[in-house]
């Protein structure tokens, strides 16, 4: 299983499934990154957290935790 937080930088993958339960997958989900959705990899922080993203359009910061729930193909 690939996570979001394993892709490479500058890589565009698409979302095969958003794991998690409760608030934290609602928040995730609340935020556009749901199942088929394609995400760009812009940047990572130097110590690897936040990941900035490119997703639906948009420039969003996620956590690294966050970013292990979301898996990838």
């Amino acid at each position: 299983m690939n996570t979001l937080k394993e892709t490479a930088i500058g890589k565009t993958v698409t979302i095969v499934k958003v794991h998690g339960e409760g608030a934290v997958r609602r928040r995730i989900m609340d935020m556009g990154m749901t199942k088929g959705t394609e995400v760009y990899v812009r940047k990572v922080a130097p110590l690897g957290d936040p990941i900035e993203v490119t997703v639906r359009g948009y420039e969003l910061s996620i956590r690294k935790a966050d970013a292990e729930m979301i898996e990838v193909g």
